[in-house]
């Protein structure tokens, strides 16, 4: 905001106006201002209660990107809160976690979801969050754990209310039909969010590594099935809502990485692009949410990115081809920092991301390597 100088006059002395007058005029515009900065205030206010696009209008603004952590003791006492404290250093519209609380081997106890209540609660800007399968889906790896019960236990303490976590809260709208199941049968699937801000449209997803529940240990096709057809209703509600809004791009955010190729069989599934078929030989949970993103993708036609875990390794590209094998131009995937315990805290770094909802491609991307948390080269 500009405010005009009030000390110093520029004119010559003959030509100075009383003291008394500055001070008027200072009151006045001090008065102005803070009318204008409450106005923005009850708009932005009403933008969160109402889930309107209004609250940044077509201003920039950063949020921040985070997943797959923490995955030992270190990383949820050291690591994770300097991550933290790194993220509320700077003025974030939003934070949004990608997944995975802890290591799919880990414990599937209540003070895993208590201490990651703990880390959103402690973020000033708004935090969005989606499942990990490390949360629910592994959790059958535990003897005695029912990974719908783990779900259903997750729905209840991050997703019960229509807002985000966190200090400051954003509204979202909430897949409110009962599309998924739970342990009791037919259940909302209330963790598929959405929201739009300042001209973009913003949608959590829940995608699931470990072949979207089907396979690992005691893999659940019914449940499968359920979930992601609801996952494609979200994910095709949700660029319709954009194109009606006339948003200028769209991020999904999942746990998942699907894989959208043949080239990385270390750290996704294999998959022709062309077909978006996997030719692995694995279960397949992820070709028809795949080919219904493609079709959206293209139909939309402006910028969309797709945020997603799961693999742990930090990387920002264009894998996604059409079925005649051409880059879709308007696609990027972003697969932010994850864990790897071998190197403690190495790798609990963030993603900002700014969005300029008047520029052509909408996102640029700053990777944020968290001073407190450089282990093999310590900040100076």
């Amino acid at each position: 905001m500009f405010w005009p100088d009030l000390l110093v006059d520029s004119r010559s002395s003959a030509h100075r106006r009383p003291a008394t007058y500055f001070w008027i005029c200072g009151v006045t515009i001090l008065l102005a201002g803070a009318a204008v900065l409450l106005g923005l205030g009850a708009r932005s206010a009403s933008a969160d209660a109402n889930g309107q696009d209004d609250a940044h209008g077509r201003d920039g603004y950063a949020i921040g990107l985070w997943g797959d952590m923490p995955y030992s003791d270190v990383q949820a006492t050291v690591g994770v809160p300097n991550l933290i404290a790194d993220m509320n250093s700077q003025v974030l519209a939003f934070t949004a976690h990608d997944g995975d609380l802890k290591a799919g081997s880990g414990a599937c106890s209540d003070a895993v979801y208590a201490r990651a209540l703990g880390y959103f609660a402690s973020l000033k800007a708004p935090a969005a969050f989606t499942p990990g399968d490390n949360d629910w889906t592994d959790c059958d790896r535990v003897a005695g754990v029912n990974s719908l019960a783990q779900l259903d236990k997750e729905r209840k303490l991050f997703f019960s209310t229509p807002f985000t976590l966190g200090q400051r809260k954003l509204h979202q709208e909430v897949q409110t039909d009962p599309l998924c199941l739970g342990v009791s049968g037919p259940t909302a699937c209330v963790e598929n969010r959405r929201w739009t801000l300042g001209g973009v449209t913003y949608a959590t997803l829940n995608v699931q590594g470990s072949c979207n529940n089907l396979c690992d240990t005691a893999p659940d096709p019914a449940e499968f099935a359920a979930r992601n057809s609801a996952n494609i209703a979200w994910l095709q509600q949700t660029f319709a809502d954009a194109k009606q809004r006339g948003s200028v791009a769209v991020m999904l955010i999942a746990q998942a990485d699907p894989g959208f190729d043949a080239t990385d069989a270390t750290r996704a599934p294999l998959r022709n692009p062309n077909t978006l078929s996997e030719t692995d030989g694995q279960p397949d949970g992820f070709v028809d949410f795949l080919t219904a993103l493609r079709t959206e993708v293209v139909a939309f036609g402006k910028p969309v990115a797709y945020v997603h875990g799961d693999s742990h390794y930090f990387r920002i590209d264009k894998p996604f081809l059409n079925a005649q094998g051409q880059r879709l131009e308007n696609f990027t995937r972003v697969e932010t920092f994850g864990d790897h315990q071998e190197n403690g805290i190495n790798d609990n770094h963030w993603l900002k991301v700014l969005v300029d909802p008047k520029s052509r491609e909408v996102f640029s991307y700053q990777t944020q390597i968290v001073p407190a948390n450089r282990v093999a080269v310590p900040a100076p």
